[in-house]
């Protein structure tokens, strides 16, 4: 009975995993990128009151490629498009998705987390804890959109 549930889900699933080798790879390169990029941009930490945009947008876009390659090899079979146009409209969602990203961290990191959470053996930053709420939010939405309209096979 698990077994079947499990063959039946297996598309979830495995978005599931790719989501999260993605936001993994999301989170490590947002950390690493808004720790040195600030030394070369001092406007990184503030533009306009966008805080980490470069910082943000990169380490969005590296792990979209990422997600892209996962969901292609994992998680999604060929559609009716083909590999470029397929391609595209993962990208232009993926696009939109940085924006929602990019608009939802901003917010959380203003309004909702405005100090560090400690666990003892190691302390989020509001930075972290903002990059990692974003991504869920978007992820729910980006299932729905990727499985409809770029992989719809």
């Amino acid at each position: 009975m698990m077994r079947a549930l499990l063959i039946r889900q297996r598309q979830i699933i495995f978005f599931i995993i790719a989501g999260g080798l993605s936001a993994a790879v999301e989170i490590l390169l947002m950390k690493a990128f808004s720790s040195f990029i600030p030394d070369f941009i001092p406007h990184e930490r503030n533009w306009n009151g966008i805080v980490y945009p470069i910082s943000n947008v990169l380490s969005t876009l590296l792990a979209i490629l990422v997600n892209y390659w996962l969901s292609i090899r994992f998680v999604f079979e060929q559609g009716r498009h083909s590999r470029r146009r397929e391609f595209t409209y993962f990208m232009a969602f993926s696009l939109l998705s940085t924006l929602l990203s990019l608009a939802f961290f901003n917010l959380l990191y203003h309004k909702v987390f405005l100090s560090p959470i400690g666990f003892g053996f190691y302390t989020l930053s509001p930075i972290m804890l903002s990059k990692a709420v974003a991504i869920i939010v978007v992820s729910l939405v980006n299932y729905s959109i990727k499985k409809r309209l770029v992989f719809n096979g």
